[in-house]
């Protein structure tokens, strides 16, 4: 048996891991190919023990990817048990049922041997633009959505793996971005081993497990203490998705009992043919972040803190289908989960939650020629206004609840043959409340390419707004236009030379009644430009006068 470790030391300990898979995941953006890794960080880097259990993570990564990497984990050992790796193994696969729940989402997992000891494993996940096949919103299976990767050796022994390197080259139509990024994970693993056998050595630690056991103890603790000072109850709410045909809806009870919560998606539609589904992964890892933040945000996350949980989600169901669903747009079903969980959980713990963001994250993907004649396609993210919270408005422009970044203009201009005409944020967009929500923003791109080119769009929030709560109000619905002509906000359409795509994302929903606003909070939202006179007026009750004396007030301030 190892030597105990004392609650200082675990305390040192736990700061370095965290450390060490911030400088991992840095290492992978610093050497990556993609926009999406290096400017959007749509990734996540973590450590799990010889047990498979998440211990570790980069401080700034993608929610869902952090709550799959470690189901992922066990389909992998189920196909290539431990006795089976060797060092430099690394395993891949993107299959959505035992991933994040999508294609793009590659994740691979590399295991790290002490002598003949394997210790721990480092994984991690990140988007890929393109993979293979031609995705739309309009998939009635997985099958047409691209490439599936199964569970497979990528590298052996150290060597990549040529065959599977082949059939990626083959499959993708930007194979030098897509492999690019793939080793460059490589380099991070690198790091990953040599930092943290240093660390065990340095520290003295003959028994990871030992330290595994007290971080994930500590994490479970942690947040079992904060659910028993909540009063136990049950709770539930009901989201309006704007689906396809018709509308979709997701229900959600909960229940909580001492140190343990029941989380039940029951009554939820069905699964449908539309890339909407989100599987059981995406669908448990959305949920448990959800949980963790409304309880215990501030204490590390890993698979300690989620053990209190359990979730309940109906198989053949929108938020836990069966194969072959179509799952590409995961997400529209998906990024609902937290604001359902949170709509509950206001009933009983209204400080604890925010109200709807301007989400599920609004994307377009161009596709056509560049200027070097080249075939690209190329992905651009547009956040909505964030919720409003007990104590603040939302920021505006915040994506909620993934937490991708925004992608530099300048970038995607260099990168495609198009203008970005307008970026810009929407007054009244977010909901009023005594925390008003956080802004929408306008982007208009306008096509310079001689050729047709294609964009590809599945918005949600169209018909059915973020909502406000305990008395805030809803945010702005989202709107798409082609010259200044509203489109369907999921579609396929050409766009020629000169004509112009605009999107206005949604507003973020507020949060009680907007009659408790603080005056000087109203006036410079007046004086800003953010709500108008006609909204202050509407919204907020007041009269054209006291409208003019807010305005008054702020000017004289700003002097």
């Amino acid at each position: 048996m190892g030597k105990e470790i004392s609650a200082l030391q675990l305390g040192i300990v736990w700061r370095r891991l965290t450390g060490l898979m911030d400088e991992v995941a840095q290492t992978f953006v610093r050497t990556s190919f993609s926009v999406v890794v290096r400017e959007n960080w749509d990734l996540a880097c973590s450590l799990m023990d010889a047990d498979g259990r998440v211990f570790a993570q980069s401080s700034r990564s993608i929610p869902s990817f952090l709550g799959t990497m470690p189901r992922t984990l066990q389909a992998m050992l189920q196909k290539h048990p431990q006795h089976s790796l060797e060092p430099g193994d690394v395993l891949i696969s993107n299959d959505p049922w035992l991933g994040t729940g999508h294609l793009n989402d590659i994740t691979m997992v590399r295991p790290i041997f002490r002598g003949r000891e394997l210790v721990a494993f480092v994984g991690s996940t990140f988007h890929t633009v393109d993979i293979g096949g031609a995705p739309s919103p309009f998939a009635k299976d997985s099958y047409e959505e691209g490439l599936c990767i199964p569970i497979l050796k990528i590298v052996r022994r150290g060597e990549e793996n040529t065959d599977v390197i082949s059939f990626l080259q083959e499959n993708l139509r930007e194979p030098n971005e897509t492999l690019g990024d793939i080793r460059a994970q490589f380099a991070a693993y690198d790091l990953a081993q040599t930092k943290l056998l240093n660390l065990l050595q340095q520290e003295g630690i003959d028994d990871l497990k030992r330290v595994t056991d007290s971080i994930l103890s500590r994490s479970e603790l942690s947040m079992r203490k904060m659910l028993e000072a909540i009063p136990d109850g049950e709770c539930t709410d009901q989201v309006t998705a704007d689906g396809f045909d018709k509308p979709l809806t997701i229900c959600c009870s909960i229940k909580k009992t001492g140190s343990d919560i029941l989380v039940d998606f029951a009554g939820t539609d069905p699964q449908i043919d539309k890339p909407i589904n989100s599987v059981y992964n995406f669908t448990f890892a959305y949920s448990a972040y959800a949980i963790k933040c409304a309880f215990d945000p501030g204490s590390p996350n890993n698979d300690g803190g989620l053990r209190p949980l359990t979730l309940l989600a109906p198989e053949g169901s929108l938020v836990n289908p069966t194969r072959p669903a179509p799952v590409w747009g995961r997400h529209l079903s998906g990024h609902y989960l937290p604001f359902v969980i949170f709509g509950a959980l206001s009933k009983i713990i209204p400080d604890k939650v925010i109200a709807d963001s301007g989400s599920p994250i609004w994307n377009v993907y161009f596709k056509g020629v560049d200027r070097s004649n080249r075939k690209f396609v190329k992905m651009f993210f547009m956040s909505g206004g964030y919720g409003a919270r007990a104590h603040s408005d939302g920021p505006a422009c915040l994506s909620f609840p993934t937490n991708i970044a925004n992608n530099p203009i300048e970038q995607f201009e260099n990168q495609t043959p198009m203008l970005m005409t307008e970026k810009s944020l929407i007054t009244d967009s977010g909901g009023a409340g005594m925390y008003r929500g956080g802004m929408g923003q306008r982007l208009s791109f306008q096509s310079l390419s001689p050729e047709p080119l294609t964009f590809m769009i599945r918005h949600e929030r169209i018909k059915y707004p973020p909502r406000g709560f305990l008395g805030g109000v809803d945010g702005r619905l989202g709107v798409d236009l082609l010259d200044g002509t509203r489109i369907p906000g999921k579609s396929v359409t050409t766009i020629n030379k000169g004509q112009i795509v605009t999107f206005e994302t949604p507003g973020g929903g507020g949060m009680f009644s907007p009659l408790k606003r603080d005056p000087k909070a109203l006036a410079r939202d007046l004086q800003d430009g953010v709500v108008s006179a006609q909204s202050a007026q509407k919204e907020y009750g007041l009269s054209g006068t006291q409208v003019e004396a807010l305005v008054s007030v702020a000017k004289r301030n700003e002097a």
